[in-house]
């Protein structure tokens, strides 16, 4: 068999996102002696979880046909009340090591429940409203980020515990704790869409509503709950952005990761038609990202130009996805 009837036979579709991950890898290796480097490894990982664990709930609501633009507004806001509850938690259970964990634990569920509350917001705007995804989270983009504002009196969210940063900045087995916690949800999420019922149905309801619609299932819920989980997403990112810094703030914190997160989904082979997606794509999407900025630091490129070349893989992977489909 020749090496041109190889290449036909490899499904790019499926498994171009790897092929580019694969390709990057190895310039990225010998552009820059550093990127090998186990703890620049590590780094690229840690980076990336903060905006890949939402991208996993972003390729849900992208599957079911949708888009949530609020994503950066919402952890800005979601992150600086969970600050506060840890804060406030502190003060009623008081000072010592397990009321401290107490008072974490608080954070956190507060931080994911507000997560989701925030997203069921989007969901019903969305399905009962009727109204279009992309003017829904645009406009409760500016509610979430004025309400932080407001909240934080557009300063800065602090935690006054010692022990939180060690929830962001902590390893296990060698490896940060925020990139196994993306990691494990990635297999959480891979399961619910390739064998659950609601994972069959997210993919019926972005191929075709009507459909869908006509085969029992019901469509309004389905894509309700998918904005639940990426709220989800999005307080479980926020715990650990926040525990990272021990604050957030309330003017840029979250700012750009709803760039990143649908970036990472549509690098990862997601269409932005809705109907079909992988997890394992998005995974493989945000890496990518976080590699192609980790090579731009290393190689002295300007930050401000990060967004360009951002912009320029996502519109390459857009074209790439319409010539597919032609």
């Amino acid at each position: 068999m020749s090496a041109k009837s190889v290449i036909k036979k490899i499904d790019f579709e499926k498994y171009g996102s790897l092929f580019a991950f694969v390709v990057l890898f190895i310039i990225s290796s010998f552009a820059s002696p550093y990127f090998l480097q186990l703890q620049n490894i590590l780094n690229i990982l840690r980076q990336v979880s903060y905006t890949g664990i939402i991208a996993l709930g972003m390729t849900f609501v992208i599957i079911g046909g949708g888009i949530d633009l609020s994503v950066g507004s919402m952890t800005a806001l979601v992150g600086g009340i969970s600050i506060l509850s840890l804060n406030s938690a502190m003060n009623f259970f008081g000072y010592g090591y397990w009321n401290e964990i107490m008072a974490i634990i608080v954070a956190v569920i507060v931080s994911i429940a507000l997560g989701a509350a925030a997203g069921a917001l989007n969901g019903v705007a969305i399905t009962k409203g009727r109204i279009a995804p992309f003017i829904v989270t645009l406009g409760t983009m500016a509610i979430y980020r004025s309400l932080a504002l407001y909240i934080g009196k557009a300063g800065v969210f602090r935690s006054d515990s010692y022990m939180y940063p060690e929830l962001g900045m902590g390893y296990f087995l060698g490896v940060p704790i925020p990139v196994w916690v993306f990691f494990g949800m990635a297999v959480l999420f891979h399961i619910i869409l390739n064998w659950t019922r609601y994972g069959r149905y997210i993919c019926a309801v972005g191929s075709n509503q009507k459909v869908a619609r006509y085969s029992a299932i019901k469509v309004n819920f389905v894509r309700f709950i998918s904005y639940v989980m990426v709220g989800v997403t999005v307080g479980v990112s926020a715990v650990f952005l926040t525990s990272r810094l021990n604050s957030i703030s309330s003017t840029n914190g979250g700012s750009g990761y709803e760039l990143d997160a649908i970036a990472a989904v549509i690098i990862g082979g997601t269409p932005m038609t809705g109907g079909s997606g992988t997890i394992f794509g998005t995974v493989i999407g945000a890496i990518i990202l976080g590699m192609i900025n980790n090579m731009l630091n290393m190689l002295g490129v300007s930050p401000y130009l990060q967004g360009t070349v951002k912009g320029i893989v996502i519109i390459g992977a857009v074209l790439i996805q319409r010539k597919r489909s032609q």
